[in-house]
């Protein structure tokens, strides 16, 4: 099973996206490994973020701080004193006056004395390495109060180190290139969207050439330059194929024409001789003849002009060939019978019906046996039909590429060729109805070439 091919804004979001994570994964390993060889710097970042926690538990009422943690603050910092690590604290007024304490000889040893007006931010080192062994405070402002939370870090028990580290990564990193990425996507599908849009526009333009206009080329309007010249050498392979074609109706009409004339008098000359083969080559040069007509006939559904679409009945259509084919049809032992049914009037060729039910009826009359009824129905509806009680279509016709219809004898299908091509001129499904020695019936819907608009289902 052929699978189908990708789409452009597919392919192109999954390079954004591979590309993007990429570079998220390098620019976070960049930040990573500034903060993890830079000691300072990374402590300096853990003991902003941990007293900034607890400055959330400062409060002010009637112009007097407190410091009330509740439990999760208390668990995280408050309770940690072990062989492990130590997490002493001391939030105090900036006149001095201590709001809490965990500590006492520690408190001095760690701490800035309590006589220091403190700056907005300090911080020491105890210890050097990791894990962090460090001292710092942080000033705050609550409702004109301004308190200082001092913390003194032990080996990091906690590991704040970490928390930090993936905090800022988070912060600084991850959301802001998450945002840009998403915006970059948008932006890329909708830009895509937008010029692939007349490439969209070609596409059903082309679906809607008509490949009897040669003047018909895809639009080049608002066309992306790359893909401007890909659609301007379409534009010119279909002048090519144009002439190519208009070459084929060429030769084909021109070649009936040129060699029926000869025919004829070859014709006329064999009449006079009294010899079976004179009868024997006369028949030849008839069946010549009617591949002639077929030929001549196929051109010109080939070259049809869309002005020559015009409002018909095709009743009247049916009565008229009806009336001109009868003398064929009895002379070959055949009886034929016109049924009118009522047709409403539809927007066609006529000659082209004419021509399209003449291939039926002839048909019918060359491959079925003496005495065979056939009937040329017109309607109900926009439909016309053409039944027969012969043998059936024993003769199938196959399908080839080159040549068309290729009947199962190996002859050429030349009529049935031409009826599907006029059918499908007008739009009108072919439906064959057929069975071994019960007969044969084709009928042909031409409900969307009805000229009041409507379509029968």
């Amino acid at each position: 099973m052929t699978k189908p091919n990708p789409s452009l804004i597919g392919i192109v979001s999954r390079r954004i996206l591979a590309f993007s994570l990429l570079a998220m994964a390098i620019q976070i390993g960049v930040v990573f490994a500034d903060y993890w060889f830079d000691d300072d710097k990374l402590s300096v970042l853990m003991l902003q973020q941990e007293t900034e926690a607890l400055s959330s538990a400062i409060h002010v009422r009637n112009g007097i701080a407190s410091f009330e943690p509740d439990r999760e603050l208390s668990e995280r910092y408050l309770d940690r004193h072990d062989r492990d690590g130590s997490i002493f604290l001391r939030v105090r007024t900036a006149s001095g006056a201590l709001l809490y304490s965990n500590c006492t000889t520690e408190c001095a040893e760690h701490f800035l004395p309590l006589s220091i007006d403190a700056p907005n931010f300090w911080k020491r080192e105890i210890q050097p390495g990791k894990p962090f062994s460090v001292a710092g405070g942080q000033t705050f402002e609550r409702a004109g109060a301004t308190v200082l939370v001092e913390l003194a870090i032990l080996k990091d028990p906690n590991g704040f180190m970490y928390g930090a580290l993936l905090h800022e990564m988070f912060d600084s990193m991850i959301v802001p290139m998450t945002l840009m990425f998403c915006l970059v996507i948008g932006a890329t599908i909708w830009s895509i969207r937008s010029a692939l849009k007349p490439v969209a526009m070609a596409a059903a333009a082309a679906d809607r050439l008509d490949p009897r206009d040669s003047s018909a080329r895809l639009p080049l309007t608002r066309m992306p330059e790359e893909i401007a010249r890909l659609v301007t050498a379409v534009n010119r392979m279909l002048a090519r194929v144009a002439d190519l074609i208009q070459s084929q109706k060429l030769f084909s009409s021109s070649i009936a024409h040129e060699i029926r004339t000869p025919v004829s008098i070859a014709k006329m000359e064999l009449s006079h001789i009294d010899d079976p083969r004179a009868r024997n080559a006369e028949r030849d040069l008839d069946a010549l003849t009617h591949i002639l007509e077929q030929l001549t006939s196929l051109a010109r559904a080939d070259a049809v002009d869309p002005s020559a679409y015009q409002a018909a009945d095709l009743s009247q259509i049916g009565a008229g060939l009806a009336e001109a084919i009868a003398p064929f049809v009895f002379d070959h032992d055949k009886s034929l019978e016109f049924v009118d049914e009522g047709t409403p009037t539809v927007t066609v060729i006529p000659a082209l019906v004419e021509n399209m039910l003449r291939n039926l009826i002839e048909n019918a009359v060359k491959h079925n046996p003496p005495g065979t009824r056939i009937v040329l129905a017109c309607g109900p509806g926009a439909t016309v039909s053409v039944e027969d009680d012969g043998r059936g279509l024993v003769d199938l016709p196959e399908h080839h590429e080159d040549l068309g219809y290729i009947k199962r004898s190996g002859q050429i299908g030349l009529g049935l060729k031409i009826v599907q091509r006029i059918s499908e001129l007008h739009n009108a499904p072919i439906t064959v109805e057929t069975a071994p020695d019960k007969g044969t019936k084709i009928t042909i819907d031409f409900s969307a070439a009805r000229s009041d608009g409507m379509t029968v289902s």
